[in-house]
């Protein structure tokens, strides 16, 4: 036996779409969740953002052309690095973080924005900071994973901004004009890090 179907009135709809509403409405937390959640430059990072006191922010490459990849090392751990780039009384902070032990990536800043990473204004207006768990005078920080995933950031972002991929382009922290720092330092294999990022 055929049952009728049941008559759609104005009502009906009205009523329906209030209770498919009415269960998003009463999650909790759920536009504070849909607030906090950002959006990656980069697929396979993890968003963990700094504080907005610790960088600039800005509408590049439209209002500063991006046009330098600057390596870091932290002389911090991974966690330490990300809490200070969370803390607001720090004012310092890199887009990218990379984890030693598996190359694991956060993304502490949008690539749109200017991190407070190089210590030179024009500098940081015109590139993307990367850092890397480690010490500049302990080499076995900078594993295979760490090389690998950087390589394949690195690579990924002079994609997306047209950057050269040599090393006039991807440059150390060391090499800023007017900096004090020396890192990645002596055992950072350059010649390793562009072939990886050459051939991703």
């Amino acid at each position: 036996m055929e049952r009728a179907r049941p008559h759609l009135t104005r009502r009906r709809l009205l009523q329906g779409a209030a209770l498919t509403a009415v269960p998003f409405a009463l999650l909790p937390g759920t536009r504070a969740a849909a607030a906090g959640t950002r959006t990656v430059d980069c697929p396979a990072a993890e968003w963990a953002p700094a504080s907005t006191a610790n960088y600039t922010a800005s509408s590049r490459p439209v209002s500063h052309p991006v046009d330098r990849v600057i390596i870091h090392v932290t002389q911090e751990t991974y966690a330490t690095t990300l809490s200070i780039f969370q803390n607001p009384q720090k004012n310092v902070s890199a887009h990218y973080v990379v984890r030693s032990a598996d190359g694991h990536v956060a993304q502490c800043v949008r690539e749109a924005d200017i991190a407070w990473h190089a210590g030179n204004w024009d500098c940081n207006t015109r590139s993307i900071g990367i850092e890397h768990e480690g010490w500049v005078d302990r080499p076995d920080c900078f594993t295979d994973a760490l090389y690998e995933r950087s390589a394949g950031l690195t690579a990924s972002v002079c994609a997306r901004y047209g950057i050269p991929m040599d090393r006039a382009h991807i440059i150390g922290h060391h090499e800023v004009p007017g900096t004090d720092h020396t890192d990645p330092g002596p055992d950072w294999d350059w010649v390793r890090y562009l072939r990886l990022v050459n051939f991703v």
